[in-house]
């Protein structure tokens, strides 16, 4: 097989092991162990937190001893978490800590595999970067639906078996890895200047974001949507689904499932038209769009109405989150590339704590629909702003001799 199929399935079980993850952890400490609100939030920033702080370090390492060999060392990182919850069950003993351990394991292994894994597509792109950044993004989210469709089960097969799954999964992608071939990247000697080296190596991605106005107003966009969309997806709608529409398992999967729907419509059209001209602009409209619908699912009109707004919230995130990836690889240097992928990936995944724990406590404080309304009125103020204050709105990363096609 070429290096790109390696890529992809490699790629593909992590998303997979992600979907699983996503439905199933909610479902263990939303429902299983009904946790109250503010503990749903700390849970899932227990998960998010390792991004936060070693998101930028695995991109360094990355750049530094090559994206495959990082990218295998999470992947087996990760295959522990599964291993340890489902012994856990197992035994009788699952409890809220046990999560809490599973969660930053995994958050752990986000902060190697994410930015390394995005160090190694320009490697298999063959200079087509757009368009294989839209069909990563595709696979990713259609992958992911498999695993919500799976993780509807988790009130029947229950936990260990979702979890196990989880781990063949995550097994199967760091085979990938490790069959996928690209160019030797001989690691750096290991002596007493390597932290210096990985410290240094750390503040010139993050000199080479602030220093370009559309890397630093894609990194901002991105961390608000960290904020106000990631905490408002992984605490307030589950919470929204708990506590107003009296759900589980299977409602939680159609609402991941929704979601990832609508991302896969718009990942496919952007594939039949292609390149898309003014990246920047699209990107601002579709957060836009987005805020608004998700506004409108915190209004309590009934379970199947928020499917609907939560699908076209997705179908807004598909563009978002392609044109903001396509802008973040055509602007990195190339020997910076994963440091600068893992700055895109910090500034969303680094920002989900504050908006895990947020969330929490918005919830607890005045109700999971008030909460969903707050922060998407939020994030719709902040798309105002950059496109008023960044001249994001104006950008076009696409060559010259494609815009006349």
């Amino acid at each position: 097989m070429k290096p790109l199929h390696y890529y992809f399935i490699g790629a593909g079980s992590w998303f997979l092991a992600y979907g699983i993850q996503s439905v199933v952890f909610a479902w263990m400490v939303t429902m299983v162990l009904d946790e109250t609100a503010d503990k749903v939030g700390i849970a899932q920033m227990a998960f998010m937190l390792p991004a936060m702080l070693f998101m930028l370090l695995g991109g360094s390492l990355a750049d530094h001893y090559g994206g495959r060999r990082i990218a295998i060392i999470g992947h087996i990182l990760a295959s522990t978490a599964p291993l340890f919850l489902t012994i856990t069950v197992l035994v009788g003993d699952l409890t809220y800590h046990s999560v809490i351990v599973f969660a930053i394991i995994m958050g752990c292994a986000q902060a190697l595999v994410t930015p390394a894994r995005d160090g190694l597509l320009a490697l298999v792109a063959d200079g087509k970067i757009q368009r294989l950044v839209v069909q990563a993004s595709m696979i990713q989210f259609g992958i992911q639906v498999i695993g919500f469709l799976i993780a509807a089960h988790a009130d029947e097969l229950g936990a260990a078996t979702m979890l196990m799954l989880q781990f063949i999964a995550l097994q199967l992608g760091m085979l990938a890895f490790i069959k996928l071939k690209v160019p030797y990247q001989r690691p750096a000697p290991v002596d007493e200047h390597l932290l210096k080296q990985i410290i240094e190596s750390v503040l010139e991605g993050f000199r080479t974001v602030k220093a370009s106005p559309y890397l630093r107003a894609v990194a901002f966009q991105n961390m608000a949507m960290g904020i106000f969309f990631m905490g408002s997806y992984i605490v307030t709608i589950p919470l929204l689904i708990r506590e107003l529409y009296l759900g589980g398992s299977v409602e939680l999967s159609w609402v991941n499932g929704v979601n990832a729907l609508g991302l896969v419509l718009t990942i496919l059209y952007l594939l039949r038209i292609g390149d898309i001209h003014r990246q920047g602009r699209a990107l601002l409209v579709a957060q836009g769009i987005g805020a608004t619908a998700l506004a409108c699912g915190g209004l309590g009109l009934g379970f199947y109405s928020l499917l609907a707004c939560v699908f076209l919230w997705g179908m807004c995130g598909g563009l978002a989150m392609t044109m903001a990836r396509t802008i973040m690889q055509e602007m990195a240097p190339v020997d910076q590339r994963a440091r600068i992928m893992a700055f895109y990936s910090f500034s969303f995944m680094g920002a989900g704590p504050v908006g895990a724990l947020l969330s929490g406590y918005l919830v607890k404080w005045v109700g999971p629909s008030e909460a969903l309304i707050f922060s998407s009125v939020s994030m719709f103020t902040v798309v105002i702003f950059v496109a008023l204050r960044s001249s994001l709105w104006g950008l076009d990363t696409t060559p010259r001799n494609h815009r006349s096609k």
